[in-house]
C-alpha cells in the first residue's frame, strides 16, 4: 500500500473535524504524564471537545482552504489539536482550566469561528463563560426587576389588607 493511501484516511478524519468544528485550539502537550493527558482528555470529553494528536504534515494538508489555516504557521513540534464541535469556547476554556494545574500544556494559538487568536487571546477566549452561562445569566438579569416589582405588590397588598 502507498504512503498516500495511508496518510488519506487520517487527513479526510481531520477534514471532518474541521468541518463540524467552530473552533480549533492547538497546544503543545510536551512533558505531560500519561496520568495527566488522561485526566486532560477526559475532561475535555466530558466538554464534547475532541482533542486529537495529528502530525503537523497531516494538519496542514487537511486545513487547506479553512479557516483553521490560519493555524498552519504555529505548527511546529508537538502539537495535538482541540475542536470545539458544539460549543467554541469550550475547548480554550477546559484547556486553560487543566493548565491552571499542570504548567507543561503550552497553549500555541487558536481559531474561534473564523478568527485567528494567538496563545495570549486564546487564554481570554478561555475566560467567556459558556453559552448555557451567559443565557441563565441574562434571564437572571431580566427576571430580576419583574420578581422586585412582585415582591413590592405584595408588600403593598398585605400593608393594605391588614390595615383594611
Amino acid at each position: 500500500m502507498a504512503k498516500v493511501e495511508l496518510k488519506q484516511p487520517i487527513i479526510s478524519e481531520i477534514k471532518e473535524y474541521a468541518e463540524k468544528a467552530s473552533s480549533a485550539v492547538i497546544v503543545d502537550y510536551r512533558g505531560l504524564t500519561v496520568e495527566e493527558d488522561t485526566r486532560l482528555r477526559r475532561s475535555l470529553r466530558e466538554a464534547g471537545v475532541v482533542y486529537k494528536v495529528y502530525k503537523n504534515t497531516y494538519l496542514k494538508r487537511a486545513f487547506e482552504g479553512s479557516d483553521f489555516a490560519q493555524l498552519d504557521k504555529d505548527l511546529e513540534g508537538p502539537t495535538a489539536v482541540a475542536f470545539g464541535i458544539d460549543d467554541a469556547t469550550a475547548p480554550a476554556r477546559v484547556l486553560a482550566e487543566f493548565a491552571k494545574t499542570c504548567d507543561r500544556l503550552e497553549f500555541k494559538s487558536g481559531v474561534v469561528e473564523g478568527t485567528y487568536y494567538d496563545a495570549k487571546g486564546i487564554q481570554v477566549i478561555a475566560s467567556i463563560p459558556s453559552r448555557e452561562t451567559l443565557i441563565s445569566r441574562l434571564l437572571g438579569s431580566l427576571q430580576s426587576p419583574i420578581t422586585n416589582l412582585a415582591r413590592v405588590l405584595k408588600q403593598i397588598a398585605e400593608k393594605n389588607g391588614e390595615a383594611a
